[in-house]
């Protein structure tokens, strides 16, 4: 990876508080980047973002909603990004089936509102004339922001087999989360066609589709990980919902390194129609795993004991999706580095650690360091 595009640069994240938007926070900082934060207050306790002090170790810490287009365009034309990552979200799948309105008004309308936000700023829009003119009075001056919108596998129209999805294949989603990201996929492709679609553009936009995600410092409610940490903690057995289910199990920094790796390539400004798409980030094929290896994995790490917990009448989770990431191998020369084991393992020894007395920021940048060391 080569990361220095980062260094004394401006980056806006959106989400900043949540759990992959603070490991996004942290590995910026260590490559020298401005980092500023768009989120609500962090939503979990304990919360990762607090563990790791990022209020007051980044350039800016906004406290807002990114249903409010009015404060994302000030705080837009305020930090004057050269990045943007929008990671702000409902990201529960079983919580959107409790508040779907609220899930579609989050994740559609929040991401409309940076890419229009973008567009307000930088005076961009199409009239009758041809002419760029949004109305606003505001012109880029020549700067240049790039844009990765982050979305997930689950936008695909999921038939549950062994077939790999491309990021050519139609969207969809059965429940109100999934839709709503497969909506975001047809939003980011229609304001990039109708207001950032060629090359001249100062706007690059671009989105990446991840997988599961673990690793140390996630306490989010119905998740695998947290809900065995708490249990293990506790001295409880693990509840497991879905032990057949198979996920693309990756660490966090495997997607946030396909994220950076993404937004470089967007900013050299090269090769606009193959780098401002889509892009799937998930590990490799062998590493599709279901709950039940998750769970048994972890507990080689720690020590306790899990209990099937599966409900006839839950609501519908998918339980079966694969990713194609050649893509993201053949253009961004992207590859995943640390393999399912090798992921149980750093995420177990992060939460050991803490649960020991070891600084979380510590062992947050030390993995970090050994995730950029690994070839």
């Amino acid at each position: 990876m080569k990361l220095e595009a980062y260094k004394n640069k401006r980056v806006l994240v959106t989400g900043h508080t949540g759990f992959k938007g603070s490991w996004l926070c942290e590995w910026l900082l260590a490559l020298g980047a401005e980092v500023h934060g768009f989120a609500l207050e962090p939503p979990t306790r304990p919360s990762l973002f607090k563990q790791l002090k990022l209020a007051r170790r980044i350039a800016s810490h906004t406290i807002g909603d990114v249903r409010d287009l009015p404060a994302v365009v000030r705080t837009m034309r305020r930090v004057k990004p050269d990045f943007i990552f929008h990671l702000a979200a409902q990201p529960l799948v079983r919580l959107s089936y409790e508040k779907p309105v609220d899930t579609f008004e989050t994740n559609v309308m929040g991401t409309v509102n940076v890419l229009e936000a973008a567009r307000r700023v930088y005076g961009l829009g199409r009239t009758q004339f041809g002419h760029q003119d949004c109305g606003c009075g505001h012109k880029s001056n020549g700067h240049r922001l790039s844009i990765i919108c982050i979305t997930t596998d689950k936008c695909y129209e999921n038939r549950e087999t062994s077939h790999p999805y491309r990021e050519n294949e139609p969207m969809g989603g059965y429940d109100p989360y999934s839709c709503s990201k497969g909506c975001d996929e047809l939003l980011i492709s229609s304001y990039r066609r109708s207001f950032f679609g060629t090359s001249d553009s100062p706007v690059w936009v671009a989105s990446a589709r991840a997988g599961n995600v673990i690793g140390g410092g996630d306490w989010a409610k119905d998740r695998i990980v947290p809900d065995c940490m708490r249990a293990l903690a506790k001295g409880q057995p693990i509840p497991v919902r879905n032990k057949v289910s198979t996920r693309p199990w990756q660490h966090v920094l495997e997607p946030l390194s396909g994220y950076l790796t993404l937004g470089a390539a967007v900013a050299a400004r090269e090769r606009f129609d193959e780098v401002c798409g889509g892009f799937n980030f998930g590990p490799d094929p062998k590493d599709n795993r279901t709950v039940r290896e998750l769970v048994e994995e972890i507990l080689k790490w720690r020590a306790g004991a899990w209990v099937d917990r599966s409900d006839p009448a839950a609501v519908h989770e998918a339980g079966l999706l694969n990713l194609d990431i050649r893509k993201a191998r053949r253009i961004l020369g992207w590859k995943p580095r640390w393999g399912f084991e090798e992921t149980v393992r750093q995420t177990a020894d992060w939460y050991s650690s803490v649960e020991n007395g070891a600084d979380p920021i510590e062992i947050t940048q030390r993995q970090i360091g050994e995730y950029t060391l690994r070839t």
